[in-house]
């Protein structure tokens, strides 16, 4: 039987912050090329929701863990659980985090920078530091190769009023995500980021629709494509950087934004 070109079937695909948004996104995307894979998020309920909708997608075996990435013993303990579900990790995908917005940077607590930084940043830091521990390991044992995904956000390139905070934390991501890239290459591992535009997604909860209208229509208008991100546009991506089709896709930054960035008004 030929293969498809994204083909994932036996690959283990874990995404962080995966119950909705963008990481459920990335494993719908997963799912459709029939990838094995690992939800983390805080709400075992929600976990088991975004099971649901993967099985029926097409994704072969499921697994989720109940943990906050802020935690390092706790993404140490699901990792460890993970792998003793699962067998393997093939691609990891850093996803979890929010954001908040103070007044201003002047007005800027030390604990709204310090609470941001610890799930966006330091999570996503534990988080990529055991998924490369394991795919070290394996390579020395004879299996190598590996994906590793971090979000992004065009914070990383245009400044933000009042995220700086969001803006440190993944410009952080970006800049360790290099250094993963060249420290694991030699085991057959590449490190690669996405960083989407404006995209509908799980921030937006509680949001009143007619805001969210608003804000949609904003973005939309300094949008080349005309219109806002949907998590549906990360799958496409998703696939392509799990899958051997990116075999030697490593060290870059994949801007999913519809143009936003290009635009020069």
């Amino acid at each position: 039987m030929a293969r498809g070109l994204f083909d994932l079937t036996g690959k283990v695909v874990l995404a962080t912050g995966a119950n909705s948004g963008i990481g459920l996104g990335f494993l719908q995307g997963c799912a459709k090329q029939g990838a094995d894979v690992v939800v983390w998020g805080r709400r075992a309920e929600r976990n088991a929701k975004a099971l649901d909708l993967l099985k029926e997608l097409g994704a072969g075996r499921l697994h989720a863990e109940e943990v906050d990435v802020s935690d390092e013993a706790a993404v140490e303990a699901a990792f460890a659980s993970t792998l003793q579900a699962m067998g393997r990790v093939d691609c990891v995908f850093a996803n979890a985090g929010f954001t908040s917005r103070p007044k201003s940077f002047a007005e800027m607590t030390t604990q709204t920078y310090m609470d941001l930084i610890n799930v966006n940043q330091h999570g996503a830091f534990y988080t990529l530091r055991a998924a490369c521990r394991h795919m070290e390991q394996r390579a020395k044992a004879g299996d190598p190769g590996g994906s590793i995904v971090a979000c992004g956000s065009l914070s990383i390139f245009h400044g933000l009023t009042a995220m700086e905070h969001y803006a440190a934390a993944k410009g952080a991501l970006a800049a360790m995500i290099k250094s993963i890239a060249v420290e694991m290459g030699p085991y057959g591992v590449r490190a690669n980021m996405i960083a989407p535009g404006f995209v509908i997604s799980g921030f937006s909860e509680g949001v009143p629709e007619a805001q969210i209208a608003g804000i949609s229509k904003h973005f939309a208008a300094q949008t080349p494509l005309g219109r806002v991100g949907q998590i549906t546009d990360i799958e496409g991506p998703a696939a392509y950087l799990a899958s051997d089709a990116s075999a030697f896709h490593s060290g870059d930054i994949l801007i999913i934004d519809g143009g936003c960035i290009i635009r020069s008004t």
